[in-house]
């Protein structure tokens, strides 16, 4: 069985932006208020609280520009936040919805064709295990299943995982 771990962005890409750095669209990020659940942070994978301010920015979860290289609106605590470390156990942003899109991505970082599936939470670990013990599948992202935002990766945890590699800097 293949044992799986949830990688969080990168502190050096929150950092980036807690620095006022541009994100993948080479803007400043916007600062709003949370309004309470449904603003997930993707640096340490728990809802950022009604009332604080955070970012909101277009994050590419990949090291190059490429046709599958996916760009899309997050969210970042404004305030700096530790990284998500229990990378073994389900993050607790990913409690907060019935099921999440699970999308396997080779060593190249292209989609594995047939393996993207909106997934429940009680099958995120085996589907996970499912698509990284494949030869052709390096890792994996979650995404929203409702609006197909990155919510975190998914690495074998043998293999490197996308540890502090950053996409934005």
């Amino acid at each position: 069985m293949t044992a799986i771990c949830f990688a969080a962005m990168p502190t050096i890409d929150a950092e980036h932006l807690w620095s006022g750095g541009r994100d993948a669209y080479d803007r400043l990020p916007e600062t709003i208020i949370s309004d309470g659940p449904g603003h997930p942070c993707r640096h340490c994978l728990e809802n950022i609280d009604e009332g604080e301010e955070l970012l909101v920015f277009a994050y590419r979860p990949f090291p190059e520009l490429q046709p599958y290289a996916e760009t899309g609106p997050i969210f970042l605590h404004k305030r700096p936040c530790k990284r998500y470390a229990a990378e073994e156990i389900l993050p607790p942003v990913l409690t907060t919805s019935p099921d999440f899109i699970l999308r396997g991505y080779n060593e190249d970082n292209r989609i594995v064709y047939g393996t993207g599936a909106v997934t429940v939470i009680d099958e995120i670990a085996a589907y996970g295990q499912k698509l990284l013990a494949r030869p052709d599948v390096a890792y994996f992202h979650v995404r929203s299943a409702r609006n197909n935002c990155f919510q975190c990766r998914i690495d074998n945890i043998e293999a490197p995982a996308l540890a502090e590699i950053g996409a934005l800097t």
